[in-house]
């Protein structure tokens, strides 16, 4: 799921896209996750929320909501991924003392240490290490971010500065027709698709072997350059998502592999997941993160400007009536009643994804992106009829069960969602 958490309405939504990521990893991989990437980087912390003016709600109001660490933590995650700027902008680090007995000693309870080894003190601001989050730990277990390295994040992103824009790189946009295949190489990206030449395979994996190769080598000079207090060791945590490797670069699995293997094989670098860091060098300090992302001027402003508003009230009125529908049916036996209420759901959560506001804001795909979002507001307050006129006994047409044929066909994602998720107080 990748709904935009700090605009969403209701914490009840934010925890159904955190339970859905959950349930989703546990089918694929047999295990519970522990740690968790804020879609778009997005936080917010706990605080009274109204929803933002642009939105133009009525009979607007404003209520005490939790931060993201606090629904991220009752959910049983350990720690989440923030981009760096939010670091930059929190509080001053504030020690960890496992001896106190005050509720920032109790965050030593939840996280996994070497026998006899005890918090040691780290002021400064670095993505190199993790971080505790937030100021009150009386109702709800401790928490760790880890940091996005803007540096190496960088060199694998950016199509323009980075490894994917390599001119002798599969071009991604010139196709040949018929068949969309692909035999140009990036050439020159300021250039027009007319001048691209020739793809040569074996040029492109020279490059791997060479970017692959600079890749681990920054790696380990990064890593050389960080103090280690008390034996500590800095990390650079660098999250990439998987559709880069091989739909956009196509050569990104390769390269992929090959810095894996030569990782491997260096004694002086070791991979490792975001767990097994924190229990290996956990958290001695703690931050109050600031609200953000990792948009543009790392705020909200990509997902929500003049030419979005609209989309944020489609999906603030699906939210309240998933919500209701939740509280009257979640936990009904009939069985065609919790299938309209798990598309309604799974409606929901496409309604909610922050590509649509991204795609309309850049204007990559605006006309398709609302398009799909209106779709998609009007399916789910469809098959929301559907779920209310169902324990009425109304008449339901031939038309409305081919209708709900075809969507619960078209849309299925999520096979293991529960509406009940969404009756949470």
């Amino acid at each position: 799921t990748h709904g935009y958490f700090p605009l969403l309405h209701e914490d009840a939504s934010i925890e159904a896209q955190i339970r859905q990521g959950i349930a989703t990893h546990l089918r694929h991989f047999g295990r519970y996750p522990r740690g968790f990437w804020l879609p778009e980087c997005a936080y917010r912390p706990r605080s009274n929320w109204a929803p933002p003016k642009m939105i133009q709600l009525p009979n607007g109001r404003t209520w005490f909501r939790k931060g993201e660490e606090q629904l991220l933590s009752e959910n049983g995650l350990d720690y989440f991924i923030v981009d760096s700027h939010l670091l930059q902008g929190s509080s001053a680090p504030q020690p960890v003392d496992v001896r106190c007995e005050d509720t920032v000693g109790k965050l030593w309870s939840r996280i996994s240490r070497k026998p006899g080894e005890g918090p040691r003190p780290q002021f400064e601001k670095t993505t190199h290490w993790g971080y505790f989050v937030g100021g009150d730990y009386e109702d709800y277990p401790p928490i760790a971010c880890m940091v996005r390295n803007p540096a190496v994040s960088y060199q694998v992103w950016s199509a323009e500065h980075g490894y994917p824009g390599d001119g002798w790189y599969l071009e991604f946009h010139k196709k040949h027709q018929p068949g969309d295949h692909r035999y140009w190489r990036i050439t020159d990206d300021r250039n027009d698709l007319a001048t691209k030449q020739p793809y040569s395979p074996e040029m492109a994996q020279e490059r791997v072997y060479r970017q692959a190769g600079h890749f681990v080598s920054m790696i380990h000079d990064i890593l050389e350059a960080q103090p280690r207090p008390h034996g500590r060791r800095p990390m650079i945590c660098a999250p990439f998502d998987a559709e880069l490797f091989g739909h956009w670069w196509h050569e990104g699995p390769a390269w992929l592999e090959q810095v894996i293997r030569w990782i491997h094989e260096d004694y002086r670098v070791e991979t490792m997941t975001g767990l097994q860091y924190l229990s290996d060098t956990p958290p001695a300090t703690v931050v109050s993160l600031p609200e953000g992302s990792w948009g543009a001027g790392g705020d909200h402003r990509i997902w929500l400007n003049e030419g979005t508003a609209w989309s944020w009230r489609r999906i603030y009125q699906a939210e309240e009536r998933m919500k209701d529908l939740a509280k009257r049916f979640a936990h009904s036996e009939d069985p065609q009643l919790q299938a309209f209420v798990k598309q309604a759901a799974r409606e929901l959560l496409l309604l909610q994804a922050s590509d649509w506001q991204f795609l309309i804001t850049t204007g990559g795909a605006a006309d398709y992106a609302s398009h799909r979002l209106v779709a998609h507001h009007t399916d789910f307050n469809r098959v929301a009829d559907l779920a209310d006129r169902w324990p009425r006994h109304e008449h339901l047409t031939d038309e409305d069960w081919a209708y709900f044929g075809g969507i619960s066909d078209r849309d299925r994602p999520f096979p293991d969602v529960k509406p009940e998720w969404y009756a949470l107080p």
